[in-house]
């Protein structure tokens, strides 16, 4: 899973804008939004519980996992902020999974934001990151079999249903999903 980076760093660590939405590279900054993020009941449903319980489980998480990834790969995780009001609302980004071979697209959303078409829309901007910024060629998308709403954005980015597979550290069979 070698992205080609692009050699302008200005793209790098870039912030994005769709019609509603901008999206940031995560950084410390976000820490108190990723502890409310990551212990809203749907992500510790479908995604899983990543142990933060306070502001520096949440940097540290940050520090280990997401911008070691932004300074290998020029992409990452991106903090999703509502133009209107510039309330931070979710996250969406591009993750080099191990047991994965190819890139994977993950969002996820505070629970009072879901259902308003803001994950089709900061997905739909993250693919484009992806694929015509850094040159990937291929993404994927991995979900739990229960996450009806996660499977048909998926499936709304074009990402068809391939397999089922089991990735280190986790004893859940997911739905893998890749672009064609």
């Amino acid at each position: 899973m070698n992205p080609k980076k692009q050699n302008n760093p200005s793209e790098e660590n870039s912030f994005y804008e769709t019609e509603r939405l901008i999206l940031h590279p995560v950084s410390l900054d976000d820490a108190a939004f990723m502890l409310e993020l990551h212990n809203g009941p749907n992500f510790i449903r479908y995604i899983g519980d990543r142990g933060l319980r306070s502001i520096h489980d949440a940097e540290r998480y940050i520090s280990e996992k997401f911008i070691p990834q932004f300074e290998r790969s020029g992409f990452g995780n991106y903090v999703i902020v509502e133009k209107s009001g510039g309330k931070k609302i979710g996250a969406a980004g591009i993750f080099e999974r191990e047991g994965l071979d190819v890139a994977d697209i993950g969002f996820s959303f505070l629970e009072k934001f879901e259902g308003q078409g803001y994950g089709f829309e900061a997905a739909t901007k993250v693919k484009s990151i992806g694929m015509d910024h850094f040159g990937l060629t291929r993404l994927s998308a991995i979900t739990t079999k229960d996450n009806f709403a996660s499977q048909k954005l998926i499936g709304k980015l074009g990402l068809k249903f391939r397999k089922y597979v089991t990735i280190p550290n986790d004893d859940d069979e997911l739905m893998y999903f890749e672009t064609e």
